[in-house]
């Protein structure tokens, strides 16, 4: 399958809708905390380019990000590689959701209406605000906030016949709304249920863990819920804090939210911090958290999650990090993700993605030397 068949079937920079991506690393940091991101993702974010006549295959290289990758529904890239690729496709289109819709969304977007909304009281007041503030930009679709009895939905209703483009710019602002409403109450907002109108795709997306609710597909319109009290929370950033968070983002939204109570997020804590020495057996585990392993068992099956594919997921997202280190060998990137030898890890990390880690580490580090 070719690349454009792959992509049909599915100093710093202002970058995810206006968000500044900080792109460089030090050379100390050691990036295994982050989770990596599906190859679906990275296809979904391209139609808007590819839409406009651009080839798919240089910007993926100016990004880091192996072309090959996209055959392989398993592959995943780093949230670096992604940052990147926001930036690349945000300098070709011109546009803050990356030719997604018919209009593009003007540089300097998000900043503008983002100061408008931390300027409300309450987080009713200023989703709405922001709300209003997009209606003006948008003639895809346009975002609304509905409160029936003890439940609040936020919709994003179609103003023309939806496409692929359209769904992803649609669960794209989704996700947004959802960080942006997490960080203006300084917690994380609770969601009851999320609806997408796109049917459900063939590759898993990682949407339910990214919201963490139950996800409908093929849903009347692209929404959320949440409880309505939330809605008289009070907002709790200032300008000073958004200069702030504009500077960090969009790792702020991707991380600093994330549930850390959950079961599997404590393992995989647990499990980064093992990561170069044999990373310890289910009982292991379940004696650092003070629980049986029956207990732990039954809680990571609540929570959709299984202990081998936990390890699997940990060291996957740690090698992909790492293998743009070009500090680090083959080898040492082996042993920090806790192999013993590089055959070993050589199967494994094929096994995850569908490249070899040394064809892609090569074109990691080509599009680093070229920036």
């Amino acid at each position: 399958m070719s690349v454009v068949q792959a992509i049909c079937g599915c100093g710093r920079e202002r970058g995810i809708m206006g968000f500044v991506v900080a792109d460089k690393r030090s050379a100390e940091s050691v990036s295994t905390a982050t989770h990596t991101i599906p190859i679906v993702q990275v296809r979904s974010i391209l139609q808007g380019a590819l839409h406009q006549g651009y080839a798919p295959e240089p910007l993926l290289r100016r990004a880091g990000i192996s072309p090959g990758l996209l055959d392989s529904s398993r592959s995943r890239v780093s949230q670096h590689q992604y940052a990147r690729l926001i930036r690349v496709l945000r300098r070709v289109t011109r546009d803050e959701l990356w030719g997604l819709c018919e209009r593009p969304l003007p540089l300097g977007s998000f900043a503008l209406g983002t100061g408008l909304m931390v300027r409300s009281q309450t987080l009713g007041e200023a989703l709405r605000t922001g709300f209003h503030f997009y209606h003006l930009l948008l003639d895809d679709f346009v975002m609304r906030l509905v409160r029936q009895g003890d439940t609040a939905y936020v919709r994003l209703l179609d103003q023309r016949p939806p496409d692929p483009r359209q769904d992803y710019a649609k669960r794209t602002a989704l996700f947004f709304t959802f960080g942006l409403a997490s960080w203006l109450v300084e917690r994380r907002l609770p969601v009851n249920r999320v609806c997408l109108s796109a049917p459900e795709p063939p590759e898993y997306t990682e949407t339910t863990r990214l919201f963490q609710a139950p996800v409908a597909y093929g849903a009347d319109y692209t929404g959320l819920s949440f409880d309505a009290l939330w809605l008289y929370h009070p907002i709790r950033q200032d300008e000073q804090s958004l200069a702030r968070f504009l500077r960090r983002a969009p790792t702020n939204l991707l991380v600093k939210y994330r549930d850390e109570g959950r079961i599997t997020e404590r393992i995989r804590r647990y499990l980064r911090r093992h990561m170069a020495m044999r990373l310890p057996s289910l009982e292991e585990v379940a004696e650092e958290l003070r629980m049986t392993p029956q207990t732990l068992r039954r809680r990571l099956r609540e929570e959709g999650e299984g202990y081998q594919t936990l390890k699997d997921e940990v060291r996957r997202d740690a090698a992909v990090d790492l293998l743009g280190r070009p500090d680090l060998s083959l080898m040492e990137i082996a042993n920090r993700t806790g192999f013993s030898e590089p055959s070993t890890f050589h199967r494994a990390f094929k096994k995850w993605t569908g490249l070899a880690p040394g064809e892609y580490r090569q074109t990691v580090l080509e599009s680093l030397e070229n920036q």
